[in-house]
């Protein structure tokens, strides 16, 4: 019997799998981006424009704050103010569509004061040749002191009773606080403050004030317009950072998920799920590092958009963690992702200055020196999401802001007086700079200064992680130095936890001050 004898198949080779494509979710992601800014700005007029409107409630003004005016001569002015009513309103906002007032106390009681306004011609043509000043500029800031800049108008005459004029709009005089109100008018106007019986020195706490019958619809449209831009805005971000994140989750992070174990306030015995390393990549250019604040402008561009994402999904995760216990696992790696990509940058630029290799564009792990990552917990507690960001972060938010948030000093005494605020330095910033100077100098990173710095950001970082809601575990009240973390070994692509807090762990509270590994 013949035996027949197949051939074995050929093997076919494997068709390459395509890489996914990430032009639409980043496409969405600036998009939502967009939208979520424009929502946020409309937002905050809507808030202004609401606040206006609990301020007319009763008849009110939306007023400026009261000051001091003071001039030696004999009548204060403002420069003309240009007002156009169009004509087109509609009948049943036009005569009260806006009022606007003028306030003025005296600063003598007993000394009658006058407030008119008037037609800019009439006014100079009965302020010619007396000698008056016009208002030029007014600061009025936070924290910093009022101060009026007037425009000194020389003359010869004295002027008559401004209170016997008939070209006035609107005018009032006496003792006490006076108050001159009108409506809106098309033309060039202009306000006056004088002494009623026309002589110099005038000296008066003044306010101005409007309202209009028009600024409750447009606080509602505003909110209407709010909601529906970050509405959009956010369903866009979520859609696009999942769309981001998803790839990443197909190998999982290099660690492998671990249950969230422990209370929010309890300490981690191994090391903690959040790993941050840096290696420094040596010989480092001399004179780089003053440039890469230019370098890194793509970066910080890209990282804009990129921040306005994470934060809005880190709030769409804290709901869902609120509700199911686990971190949506797209937008956890989106967000990793994003906190790799700032580290990076940090770590070439001015956060470390560890490497000259320019920063990939990417959310995944690369072979670059600097990396992130945080273990992805399968459960995370449902009450400690509404603490931990606020509550719970306390006192690692003041050592981070001492840490990394720059030192100002106030020049030219108590804030009462003119004073200005002068920019400082962080402590890390400090630090980096002196590494840079080390640089500029010696050509060499000093090892231990370098080491101080990473344990630094360590801190920095893994506080980030709690806060962004990616785990419960407590972070440590530890300065862990060095490029790589305590009881992690790191072997170009791949890092192994193992053991526990190794010698280059410092405590915080220690008396003789952090040591290098």
């Amino acid at each position: 019997m013949a035996t027949i004898v197949k051939p074995s198949p050929v093997p076919q080779p494997a068709t390459p799998s395509r890489p996914p494509n990430r032009t639409r979710p980043v496409l969405l992601l600036v998009f939502g981006a967009l939208l979520g800014l424009l929502g946020l700005t409309l937002a905050g007029a809507a808030a202004a424009a609401g606040w206006a409107v609990v301020q007319q409630r009763g008849g009110g003004f939306v007023t400026t704050p009261t000051h001091r005016y003071a001039v030696s001569t004999y009548a204060l002015t403002t420069t003309d103010l240009k007002v156009l009513v169009n004509d087109g309103l509609p009948s049943a906002a036009r005569p009260d569509a806006a009022r606007v007032m003028v306030r003025a106390t005296s600063a003598d009681p007993a000394k009658p004061v006058f407030v008119g306004i008037g037609p800019r011609a009439d006014v100079a043509a009965y302020l010619s040749d007396v000698a008056h000043s016009e208002l030029a500029d007014v600061t009025i800031a936070p924290f910093r002191a009022f101060r009026a800049t007037y425009r000194a108008i020389p003359g010869s005459r004295a002027p008559e009773l401004p209170g016997r004029q008939t070209f006035w709009a609107v005018s009032t005089e006496g003792t006490g606080t006076q108050q001159a109100e009108t409506t809106l008018q098309s033309g060039n106007w202009v306000v006056v403050v004088m002494n009623a019986d026309a002589t110099p020195q005038v000296a008066a706490d003044l306010t101005a004030g409007v309202r209009s019958s028009l600024l409750g619809p447009i606080a509602t449209g505003l909110i209407a317009g709010t909601i529906v831009l970050l509405g959009a805005g956010v369903a866009l971000l979520v859609w696009g950072a999942s769309g981001l994140g998803r790839p990443m989750t197909s190998t999982g992070n290099r660690t492998p998920a671990v249950p969230a174990s422990g209370t929010g306030l309890a300490m981690a015995q191994r090391p903690y799920p959040v790993e941050l390393t840096g290696e420094l990549t040596e010989p480092l250019s001399r004179w780089l590092w003053l440039v890469k604040w230019v370098l890194a402008i793509p970066h910080y561009f890209v990282l804009a958009f990129l921040w306005v994402a994470f934060l809005v999904t880190t709030i769409v995760a804290g709901f869902a963690i609120l509700f199911t216990g686990r971190y949506p696992r797209s937008l956890f790696a989106f967000n990793v992702g994003v906190v790799r990509w700032s580290w990076r940058v940090s770590f070439y630029s001015y956060s470390g200055l560890g490497t000259d290799q320019y920063p990939p564009f990417s959310l995944a792990h690369t072979d670059y020196p600097a990396d992130f990552d945080v273990e992805y917990p399968e459960r995370l507690s449902h009450g400690l999401v509404l603490v931990k960001s606020w509550l719970l972060a306390i006192p690692h938010l003041i050592i981070v802001g001492l840490l990394t948030a720059p030192w100002y000093w106030v020049a030219n005494g108590a804030p009462t007086d003119n004073y200005e605020r002068t920019a400082g330095i962080s402590l890390l910033g400090l630090l980096v700079l002196v590494a840079g100077l080390a640089l500029l100098f010696t050509g060499r990173y000093p090892r231990p200064l370098f080491n101080l710095v990473m344990g630094i950001n360590r801190w920095v970082y893994r506080v980030t992680a709690y806060v962004a809601l990616m785990r419960d575990e407590y972070p440590p009240f530890r300065l862990d130095q060095g490029a790589t973390e305590p009881g992690s070994t790191r072997d170009g692509s791949d890092s192994v936890r193992s053991g526990s807090d190794g010698p280059s762990a410092v405590e915080a509270p220690s008396a003789s001050g952090p040591t290098a590994p």
